[in-house]
């Protein structure tokens, strides 16, 4: 599931800026020095979700201090073992309503240390 127009797409931003705001707000990243994922996981008895935010380099290497990256839309998906996983799905009301809480926990953050 996509999380469309959330203000967070397109914006740019120092790696490290972003790094603090994601990590203070319980997500964990993985990268390939020009992409990055950041995950907020959510288990639900035995259904595992991710919410994610991506972003790409467009100045830089991830996870250079000072390289900028750009985000993406953000994403809801589940966990299906061992496939991988599926983001067209129909998700439960309350894990899409925590999924919007972190976007507006992140995105004034986001916007405040944004550049041009």
């Amino acid at each position: 599931m996509k999380f469309e127009e959330t203000g967070l797409e397109g914006l740019k931003i120092e790696f490290q800026a972003l790094e603090e705001i994601m990590e203070k707000a319980g997500f964990h990243y993985v990268y390939d020095y020009e992409r990055v994922t950041f995950d907020y996981k959510m288990v639900v008895r035995d259904d595992i979700f991710y919410f994610r935010v991506q972003a790409f380099a467009v100045e830089g290497e991830i996870p250079s201090p000072h390289g900028i990256v750009q985000l993406l839309t953000p994403l809801l998906g589940k966990h299906y073992y061992p496939h991988g996983v599926e983001y067209d799905e129909e998700f439960p009301k309350n894990i899409i309503e925590k999924c919007n809480k972190k976007i507006g926990l992140i995105k004034e953050e986001i916007k405040s240390e944004a550049v041009s």
